[in-house]
């Protein structure tokens, strides 16, 4: 009767253990989160996967700041969790995100370091296809050096043009096409002054940022990086208030980036949107968004060229 009982928890167990893994299995890869937090939908991105035998880690991109480091994803069956300490927002509690399985997506809360509750659902990160051989359309140049047309500002608007150059003087709106894109190659040159610090959202989506970093270390939160996510080969920066230039081929999710003539970030998949971003339905085109929430930068010579699909 004891062996017969023995067995039997022994079965229980191993049960348990393989739908535990089973369950581990379905949640690993990368998700797309929309938070409603007070009648707003924001996105959100979130990456889990194995470290070793059985412990599972990942990072999460709340709608503001970097991808932040998660030490370890803890799962009860199909329910998993997790805690993020505070990066910028106010002082207060960790963020503790707590998720279960749902279909083929996630869903769940997240308590906010104020101490509020907000649900979130998910779906995964959508595949997106890489073009070995783009063919290149026409240019297209997105400021004209006159006025905005072409662009709408996201609030108060502080931007300005000046003897054909497009200023944010203070800190105040980003700025967007109204037209939105798929795969491309973007030109654009820009000066920022001394401590300040822009950036360009490619689809709305993935910042690559602009700061005043020269003699810095690469990282991936200076010049040149994509935000919190893809770290630049060398640092390239010229000194505050010189014009310098980026050259960014997007195509899927890969992306090439040559800053003042040098490649620094060469055929990289960016796994997510950064913070700040518009929205995360990657799978379709958006808009070319200048950071002018930060610092005053100054720009010209826009130009995009699409590739077709």
């Amino acid at each position: 009767m004891k062996i017969k009982t023995l067995f039997t928890i022994t079965i229980i167990l191993l049960t348990s253990l393989c739908i535990q893994a089973q369950d581990a299995k379905a949640l690993e890869g990368t998700w797309n989160l929309v938070i409603t937090e007070d009648g707003k939908e924001v996105p959100s991105w979130l990456e889990i996967k194995h470290s070793g035998n059985s412990t599972l880690v990942g990072r999460f991109c709340y709608k503001f700041g970097s991808a932040r480091p998660v030490a370890e994803v803890k799962i009860n069956g199909t329910n998993f969790s997790f805690s993020i300490p505070a990066q910028w927002e106010p002082k207060g509690f960790d963020m503790q995100i707590m998720g279960d399985l749902d279909g083929d997506g996630l869903k769940g809360t997240l308590i906010y370091t104020d101490g509020k509750t907000h649900q979130w659902v998910a779906t995964r990160s959508p595949k997106l296809a890489y073009n070995e051989n783009p063919k290149l359309e026409k240019p297209k140049t997105l400021f004209n050096g006159k006025d905005l047309s072409g662009w709408t500002a996201l609030g108060e608007n502080q931007w300005i043009v000046e003897d054909g150059i497009l200023k944010s003087p203070k800190s105040g709106a980003n700025l967007r096409t109204d037209e939105t894109f798929y795969d491309f190659k973007l030109h654009v040159e820009f000066r920022i002054p001394e401590g300040s610090n822009s950036g360009f959202y490619l689809r709305g989506r993935y910042e690559v940022q602009v700061a005043d970093d020269a003699g810095s270390e690469p990282s991936n939160v200076l010049f040149g990086g994509v935000y919190g996510l893809l770290t630049p080969n060398e640092m390239v920066a010229k000194p505050a208030g010189e014009w310098q230039e980026y050259d960014i081929t997007l195509i899927g999710r890969r992306v090439t980036i040559v800053a003042n003539g040098k490649a620094i970030i060469e055929n990289q998949n960016i796994p997510g949107m950064t913070g700040g971003a518009l929205d995360n339905d990657e799978a379709a085109p958006g808009p070319i968004l200048i950071q002018g929430d930060h610092g005053p930068v100054e720009l010209r010579n826009i130009v995009i060229t699409r590739i077709a699909e």
